[in-house]
């Protein structure tokens, strides 16, 4: 019978042997779980933490970390295309001109002009006249912004400027800003949508469109708001105001004529003529009156004496005649 010369190296061999069963039916049992667990979360995950997930995947997606549909990174790449523009900036332009020329009309025709042929449109226009004498003018022009400087030059040397104010507003944050926000939106409306696909149960299907109502309506509201950010950073407004002068409708009065001293003296006598009707008019009820009292006193003196008059030569004639004896 042999005998083992190295029982401590037998040992050694025997226990390793022992670890590595125990570590292989350890991971065998992790395996089997994990994949029972895997399956039981697939089987009974409600739609609100589906559409949690969404959200967390829109938003990787919308910071690149995850890639998107092919309809998806087309839509948004085409939004973003603005954003890689040369200058990288968007800008408000607004400015407001004051301007006094010899003829509104020529002037308003000719702001029309320039704004129409730079590319622009006239955004609103109000002209009125002011104490029959002189006109003025209102108008609101949309310019393109390459177009700004030069169509103010234009406007400015149309007359004597009075007044000139220009302000510029840097958007950029806010447009950059609406557009992740509308890519984050529609990839979770996108998300929502094949949840109500695969939805069976009916309070799923409720609660899924009620989700999916209001995040339309909060991507509607976005892109509106990148419409306007688009138009007022495409388009620059321009406030034109044109006045003419007051004293050129006084200059043909320096040297009257025959029918200007005519038309003076008859609008004179036609002023006084209606100041006398007005005293008359309010003098009548007190003159009326007085003429009513004067006619009774003159009606009540004249019967007074008529009557007195033959009493009196009786009671003489009675007094001096002698009595008859």
């Amino acid at each position: 019978m042999q005998t083992d010369r190295h029982p401590g190296r037998s040992a050694v061999r025997r226990s390793r042997t022992i670890l590595a069963a125990g570590l292989l039916a350890g991971l065998l049992a992790l395996s089997g779980c994990g994949a029972g667990d895997t399956a039981s979360d697939a089987s009974s995950g409600d739609s609100k933490k589906a559409i949690s997930a969404d959200e967390r995947g829109a938003a990787d997606a919308a910071a690149g970390k995850t890639a998107q549909d092919p309809q998806e990174t087309g839509g948004s790449s085409a939004e973003k295309k603005p954003d890689a523009l040369p200058a990288g900036t968007h800008v408000i332009r607004t400015a407001t001109l004051s301007v006094e020329v010899k003829s509104v009309p020529k002037a308003a025709a000719a702001a029309r002009s320039v704004a129409e042929g730079s590319g622009g449109l006239v955004a609103r226009e109000e002209t009125e006249r002011v104490d029959d004498t002189h006109e003025m003018s209102h108008i609101v022009l949309r310019v393109p912004q390459s177009e700004y400087d030069a169509v103010l030059r234009d406007l400015a040397g149309a007359g004597k400027l009075l007044s000139r104010t220009s302000s510029a507003k840097d958007v950029t944050d806010q447009v950059v800003d609406v557009a992740s926000r509308i890519a984050t939106q529609r990839a979770s409306v996108a998300r929502v949508r094949k949840l109500m696909d695969r939805a069976e149960k009916l309070t799923d299907v409720v609660a899924l469109e009620g989700e999916l109502s209001s995040r339309q309506a909060s991507l509607e509201s976005l892109l509106a708001q990148q419409e306007s950010l688009k138009d007022r950073t495409t388009l620059a407004t321009i406030t034109l105001d044109l006045s003419e002068p007051e004293t050129m409708a006084k200059d043909g009065d320096d040297d009257p004529g025959f029918l200007d001293a005519l038309g003076g003296g008859w609008h004179a006598f036609v002023t006084m003529l209606r100041w006398l009707a007005m005293a008359v008019g309010a003098a009548a009820p007190f003159l009326a009156t007085a003429a009513v009292l004067l006619l009774l006193w003159r009606l009540l003196q004249g019967r007074l004496p008529g009557r007195r008059a033959p009493r009196a030569p009786e009671r003489s004639e009675s007094s001096s005649t002698p009595p008859a004896s």
